[in-house]
């Protein structure tokens, strides 16, 4: 989780609850999906490179004439390379934030520390800017930093929270495991069609998987659909376009 042991002090427990606020909060029944963005975000970029990066090199690959041998071998080598790729890639990037969370919230907590009317203060003018009136804003500011400090500032502050935190070992797994599914799908598909039918079957399948791609995020995150689908499907038409061009321009006979 993003703030490791600073979880303690940052997350509200529930189980002190009022019972009312407990069966209102149950009774509203809201279906929200921000909490999904972290892995979902890995997990759509890999699926969708996975499809796109090997069906385009496939086609590519394919274009210049090459043997099935030689289009599956490229296939399965760019899989492996792609997916390693997406975890190493995924990992690094997401522990940068992760790092730079929390030397935030380390400094944050030695201004709490060393100036708490200060970090009121920065509190109340956040609020005031959001709309409450300086003695609501005040009296907010109060309770929440008397509750926990560290939470307040972190998600008000500096926008960090719990929920969106940055966590380097699932967006890695995540990306490198939907990337091979992702990658396996065209690869499947020069194994089941017949050399004459394979440019045009990789094309219109690999779309097929893309759109459908689309639709499951959009699903997942509660995106409208038909924008999800044809943002994954145009780049990824656009994509293998142009590398099938490449193959057929510079390729030799197989």
């Amino acid at each position: 989780m993003l703030y490791g042991h600073w979880r303690p002090i940052l997350t509200v427990r529930r189980r002190n609850e009022p019972s009312n606020a407990r069966e209102e909060r149950m009774r509203h029944g809201e279906q929200h999906r921000t909490h999904r963005t972290g892995w979902l975000r890995a997990a759509v970029l890999g699926a969708n490179d996975g499809i796109v990066s090997t069906a385009s090199l496939v086609l590519g690959v394919a274009a210049s004439g090459a043997s099935t041998r030689a289009i599956l071998v490229a296939g399965v080598a760019g899989l492996v390379a792609g997916a390693m790729s997406m975890a190493a890639g995924e990992y690094v990037s997401v522990s940068s934030q992760s790092d730079t969370e929390r030397a935030d919230l380390t400094r944050e907590v030695k201004e709490l520390a060393a100036n708490p009317e200060q970090e009121h203060e920065e509190l109340v003018s956040i609020y005031v800017r959001r709309g409450l009136d300086s003695t609501l804003a005040s009296s907010v500011a109060t309770q929440l930093m008397s509750h926990d400090a560290l939470g307040a500032h972190g998600r008000d502050e500096l926008g960090i929270s719990d929920t969106l935190a940055a966590k380097p070992v699932q967006a890695a797994f995540a990306s490198a495991g939907t990337f091979a599914v992702g990658a396996t799908l065209p690869l499947l598909m020069v194994l089941m069609l017949p050399n004459a039918a394979l440019m045009w079957g990789i094309a219109v399948s690999s779309l097929f998987f893309l759109a459908l791609l689309g639709l499951l995020a959009a699903s997942a995150g509660g995106a409208p659909a038909l924008v999800s689908v044809l943002r994954v499907s145009f780049w990824g038409a656009l994509a293998m376009g142009l590398t099938a061009a490449v193959g057929a321009l510079f390729g030799v006979s197989a």
